[in-house]
């Protein structure tokens, strides 16, 4: 049951991050004027980072827990962090550097008194994003490939 659990949410995180990159934000800047496009697209990565948290969190320890069940029955791995563990530990690194350590940098970017360019943080920021992304999307095919 954690398996299909642990499956399915990877796959919806995994969809929701495709959904950003390839549909909402382009969409944004292609129908509204620049301004109201950043704030709403900013609005966007706010709430994707605190799923993001929230997601990955939970999808450790479903794992932990399939762990635990695992050793419980006698099939002891002799490894402790799965990829099962770690791509989701990789995603949460990538949500915690890339918004909650880049954004306040590329705000102060904007305002001219950061000490990097705005066009390099949003460079890295989408570089951590799109790890996230590959991560989760690795995460949703090991994991649909356990089930089966």
């Amino acid at each position: 049951m954690f398996a299909r659990l642990q499956a399915l949410l990877a796959a919806l995180w995994g969809g929701l991050l495709l959904c950003i990159a390839l549909v909402a934000t382009p969409s944004a800047f292609a129908v509204l004027d620049r301004a109201q496009a950043g704030a709403y697209v900013a609005r966007v990565f706010a709430l994707e980072a605190q799923i993001s948290l929230a997601l990955g969190l939970v999808l450790m320890l479903i794992e932990r827990r399939q762990a635990r069940d695992a050793a419980e029955a006698g099939q002891v791995n002799d490894q402790p962090f799965s990829a099962r563990l770690l791509l989701p530990m990789v995603a949460l690194f990538c949500t915690i550097a890339g918004y909650y350590g880049l954004q306040p940098l590329m705000a102060q970017a904007r305002s001219g008194a950061g000490v990097a360019s705005f066009a390099a943080l949003h460079g890295v920021s989408l570089a951590f994003f799109g790890v996230k992304g590959l991560s989760v999307l690795a995460l949703a095919w090991i994991s649909l490939r356990r089930t089966s």
